[in-house]
Formats: C-alpha cells, structure tokens, sequence
C-alpha cells in the first residue's frame, strides 16, 4: 500500500454503496445499506474502505483528505448502459411528424427514420463525431455517470461503421467518461447496397468484423431483430457465429414485437434491451434465464409507447438493468436519472431497485466487474447529491443535479 496515494473524502451525510444486493429479483428500500457520516478512502484509481468518516480518520490519521463541507448523498457512479451518442445531425422532424399523427413507415418514406441519421453521419468525418461527442458527454458527466456505453450503427458500410468504433475510441482517450464501445452495423439494412439482409450480415461477418478485430474497436456486437430491422432466425445465426469469434452479445430486442428476448437466451447475450412488447411468456423467460432486461423509458418518453414491463420482469424474479437509449431519433432527451425516476413512478419501483438499474446492474449488463459499488477493489467512481436523504434524488425526477462527481479517485465536476 502506498500512503501518498490514499485519499479520505467526506463526510458524507449518506453513503448508498449498493453492495450485499442481489443481482437478479425485486428489491426494497429496507435492503439498501446506508453508512451515516461516511467516508471513502481511495487509493490511487480504486476504492480501498468504506465506512464511518470518524472510523477512517481514526484508521488513517495522515492519509490526504478531501472534505466534504455541505450535507450530500453519495452512490456509485451512474451507469448508462444503452447509448447512441455517435451521430450526427437532428431528427426533430420524425419527433414533429410523429406528434403530427405520422405512422414510423410514413416518416421514413419521406426522409426520416434512422437512414435519415446514417445519411447525416455519413457526412461528418471522424473529428467532427469526436467534436459532436465530447458535449454529450460532458452533460452525461454532469449527470452523474461515469460510465458509458456507445454504440455505431449509423454508418451501415466498412468505412463509416469503422469511422464511428474510431471516433468512440478517440472520445474515450480525451474524455474522463469511460466509454464501451458496442458494433451495431446490424441495425437495419442500408438502403443504397443492393443486400437483402441475410447477404448484408454475411457482409458485416466478412468485410467489418475482421477489421474490427485487427484494430480492437470493440468487444461486443449488438442487432436489432424487429420487423423493420432482421428477423429472428437471421438474428440467431449471426450472433453465434459472432460469439464463436469471441464477442460480447447484446440485443435490441422485443421493441414493437416479441421474438428478440428468445434469441437473446438463446445465444447467451449478456442483455435484451427494450422489451416494450414483451409478454408475460417472454417475461418469465428471461427471470429463468441470465440475460439482464434493459429497460430504456428514453425511448417510451420519445415515441409515446408502453413502458418496459419492469415491474414485472423484477417480481418474476429477473435483473432489469435502466438506460437512457440516447439517440437523435426515438430518444433524444438523455437524461437518465430524469427516465428513470419516471419509469419508476409508472411501474412501482423502489429506489432500492432503480439505483441498481443504473450501478451494478447496470455494470453486469455491460459484461464489468470493476464497478457500479462502493467497495474495496471497486473502481474509485462516485457521485454526491447535495441533500441529507437519498430519497430526495429521485423525489426531484433528475432536477436535483450531482454536486460531485470522482472519476476513478479523481474529481471531474
């Protein structure tokens, strides 16, 4: 142990560190650990002890100390697990023609839907994304999230798909925010090659992954199996034979209609987000399953759909993981801590079981160990509200903002 690297930050009037929790079922309040006037002692980029602010002083009497002058909760660094923050251009026109009375297919005949945002970041090179990035996550900083997940599929050929996996590199190499990249060049089939969609997924197989690979872009592969998108037969194939080649799976699944959960099992993707048009039968195969549910209330908010059957999938004794689902179409709000309050208010969650939709559940679906708790070995990443009771941070609906926020020890707001 190195001394000069040890830092004690508090106190804290309260410390959520969301540890002793089970990964999968529903969750009450009564269950959340709450240390009153902690402290976090902090070596180097990791978490060395939590516990009362007095006891570390006692245990640590020279370590550096960063005092915490004003009452303030504080909780893991948020974890926003389903992203597209790559893009380029606007799509307020689909968000006014769908208010308009304007069906999805209607939209996209006259120019929206999401070829109208392929076609926009097409256009932009690699800086421009960069450039285009580095605010939004800034304002996912200020949010209180740490960690990122980012995914391609507005590019739909080798060089544009390869130009977004760099670009989401190079703003994670300048940026404190972690982010992980996910491949979605499985997104819809692009509109000027001439592939139905079996031959435009053997075409991401043979000319975008291998380079994917040679350049370590990413680890983990999405598809959006819907019946706009690719269908779940198709679906299954190219994600195992993806997981033969050693990738992480993930699935945009069960959005407007049911199919995609079932493949998700079926490959052993690590989550199926959406699940807006699940049923009770998808529902209770997922419980029975080790796929995370990722519900994402950004895209209910954006389009005017169902909610995510939360409260359901937890009771049925499955892991339900929170994401915002950013994205200049059917998400264009991302604001977590704002979606998930408000999930939360229509399907009956606790706060229990939305602050680890968004930490360690969050972390899981994500495929990482290292955080989303405040716990020895745990990446130093935290996030203070000032209030005395953590209740008031979803009481607000994400109007009370962080007042702090660490980044692997380091403070970044």
């Amino acid at each position: 142990m190195h001394k000069q690297n040890l830092k004690l930050i508090g106190p804290f009037k309260q410390i959520l560190p969301m540890t002793n929790l089970g990964l999968k079922g529903a969750l009450k309040d009564e269950q959340l650990t709450i240390i009153s006037d902690g402290g976090i002692l902090v070596d180097g980029d990791q978490i060395l002890k939590v516990d009362t602010y007095q006891n570390l002083v006692d245990s640590y009497p020279d370590c550096k100390k960063e005092i915490i002058e004003n009452d303030s909760v504080a909780l893991p660094g948020f974890i926003d697990a389903h992203t597209h923050i790559c893009f380029a251009g606007t799509r307020s026109f689909d968000y006014a023609a769908r208010n308009n009375g304007k069906t999805y297919l209607e939209i996209a005949k006259e120019g929206g839907g999401i070829w109208s945002t392929v076609t926009q970041t097409r256009q932009a090179n690699q800086d421009k994304l960069v450039e285009l990035m580095l605010p939004r996550m800034q304002k996912q900083i200020r949010n209180g999230i740490t960690t990122t997940e980012v995914k391609s599929g507005y590019g739909l050929d080798v060089d544009n798909e390869l130009k977004m996996l760099r670009a989401i590199q190079k703003a994670n190499e300048i940026h404190p925010l972690d982010l992980v990249s996910t491949c979605l060049a499985a997104h819809i089939c692009p509109k000027d090659i001439a592939l139905n969609e079996e031959a435009y997924l053997a075409y991401i197989l043979e000319q975008i992954e291998p380079k994917i690979k040679e350049e370590k872009l990413t680890k983990r592969f999405d598809i959006f199996i819907e019946d706009s998108a690719f269908t779940p037969i198709l679906s299954k194939a190219y994600l195992l034979e993806l997981k033969s080649r050693g990738y992480q799976l993930t699935v945009h699944g069960d959005q407007f209609t049911p199919g995609g959960s079932q493949v998700a099992i079926e490959v052993g993707a690590l989550s199926v987000d959406h699940m807006e048009a699940s049923t009770d039968k998808e529902v209770q195969a997922i419980a029975k399953s080790d796929v995370i549910a990722v519900a994402l209330p950004g895209a209910t908010i954006g389009l005017g759909c169902p909610f995510t059957p939360a409260r359901n999938l937890l009771d049925a004794g499955a892991s339900l993981a929170i994401a915002s689902d950013w994205n200049p179409g059917s998400a264009p709000q991302g604001n977590l801590l704002s979606q998930a309050a408000i999930l939360g208010t229509f399907q009956k969650l606790s706060a229990a079981e939305i602050f680890s939709g968004i930490t360690f559940r969050a972390a899981a679906a994500l495929g990482l160990q290292d955080r989303g708790s405040l716990a020895e070995g745990q990446l130093a990443d935290i996030v203070s509200f000032p209030t005395s009771d953590f209740r008031e941070i979803l009481y607000h609906q994400g109007e009370l903002k962080a007042s702090m926020v660490w980044k692997k020890g380091k403070e970044v707001l």
